[in-house]
């Protein structure tokens, strides 16, 4: 029996990133920088108000700290404005925000330091050289690197590429995660089941899940057994696919049909792993491309935990995540669970903390058995247990593993 880490070391060597694209913007949100992004102009590009106010020479205004200070206003500049001023001393001008300043201007009177009117102001509060004033290249300087390679691109990132220039980025793209469902049993969610029939439930979960861990997904849907068929739908898949998911491709004689359609595509290695639930499974590089292509469970609650251990991290490796695991934290159990001796295991659970101490707790959900799908769907977290461990008590601490947050 092959070790978790020992098959997730082989999984995660199979990593291979897409090689970079480049995309509009508004569609790398969520990707990697494969890029430096250097800006070719500063930001902001010129002296422009910080607030709506009276640009002026901030000596015209010293003297406001004693006795308010009149000042004749010769004009307004709008946003956007296009026209160049000049600003002679003991003038002001009327200015909103993001408003060029006036040549000579090194400082923005607020509204609220002024009496507010449009001929004459008088300005009851002095202000230093460069007060409210965005001054050119205070963000950016030309020849700065906005967005780093390598940098996850969030909304701030969008807006910084927008505010330099860039309408297109370069970056890592998603894998293309392809899943197939393989049982004679399986109807899809459109019909009715009939006698010794159920519903596709492995499709949508794991396209589901790979598309949460930032996959581009394909959900083929169901094929029959039929090695031929499987045979010719698989290698199109791995055409188009960085990694193919085939449930139901392992155990009883659906397996064996499964891996004789896929021989002569490349070596699956079907094995035991020390984890439960989802103990047998199979992994291997299949077609031209050496494509990463997993075997899992046919239950479906085996299945999205064997995805969730194995085929999730290499989704985020593929992406170039630094770090493809979940975060792992200590919780306090709050109910004793029960594990197989020899094989990790990982338990459904909620994973709470105390408002008052800030520790970790972590209820167990249900028992133990592989097809409790509804627990896993109230569960935020997995409890790992020890592959020397059977029994753990209340009040013992746990190391769990995050799911996706729900809500």
């Amino acid at each position: 029996m092959r070790s978790v880490d020992e098959q997730l070391a082989r999984v995660i060597g199979a990593a291979v990133r897409p090689a970079p694209v480049r995309v509009a913007i508004s569609e790398a949100q969520g990707l990697l920088c494969a890029e430096e992004v250097v800006a070719e102009r500063a930001l902001p590009g010129f002296d422009q108000a910080a607030v709506d106010g009276y640009a002026v020479r901030s000596v015209d205004v010293q003297s406001a700290a004693e006795e308010p200070v009149q000042l004749p206003v010769v004009g307004e500049i709008a946003a956007g404005s296009r026209q160049p001023r000049r600003l002679q001393p003991g003038q002001a001008v009327r200015v909103v925000t993001g408003a060029p300043l006036p040549t000579l201007a090194d400082a923005v009177v607020p509204l609220g330091y002024t009496d507010g009117h449009q001929a004459k102001v008088t300005v009851q509060r002095p202000v230093p050289s460069a007060a409210f004033v965005r001054r050119t290249g205070e963000d950016v300087q030309t020849g700065d690197v906005a967005v780093r390679r390598g940098a996850a691109i969030g909304s701030a990132q969008v807006g910084l590429l927008a505010a330099v220039g860039r309408s297109k980025v370069l970056v890592h793209p998603r894998p293309r995660v392809s899943v197939v469902s393989v049982g004679e049993e399986l109807v899809d969610v459109d019909r009715t089941p009939g006698q010794g029939q159920v519903y596709d439930v492995n499709s949508y979960a794991l396209a589901a899940a790979a598309r949460d861990a930032g996959a581009e997904v394909s959900r083929v849907g169901i094929l029959s057994s039929d090695t031929t068929r499987l045979r010719e739908v698989v290698e199109g898949r791995l055409l188009l696919s960085e990694i193919v998911v085939v449930a139901g491709g392992v155990g009883g004689s659906a397996g064996d049909d499964v891996r004789s359609a896929l021989a002569d595509l490349g070596d699956i290695d079907v094995t035991r792993v020390g984890m439960h639930p989802g103990s047998v499974q199979g992994f291997g590089r299949l077609g031209p491309d050496a494509v990463p292509t997993f075997l899992l469970p046919g239950n479906p609650m085996s299945a999205l935990v064997v995805f969730e251990v194995l085929v999730r991290p290499l989704i985020r490796a593929a992406l170039g995540k630094r770090n493809p695991h979940r975060r792992v934290v200590s919780a306090r159990l709050l109910s004793p669970v029960s594990s197989t001796k020899g094989r990790r295991g990982f338990l459904r659970g909620q994973l709470l903390r105390d408002t008052d101490t800030g520790e970790y707790l972590a209820q167990p959900l249900g028992t133990s058995g592989s097809h409790l799908l509804a627990s896993l769907a109230e569960a935020n977290c997995l409890i790992l247990v020890d592959e020397d461990v059977t029994e753990m008590a209340a009040g013992e601490q746990a190391q769990v593993s995050f799911l996706a947050q729900r809500g």
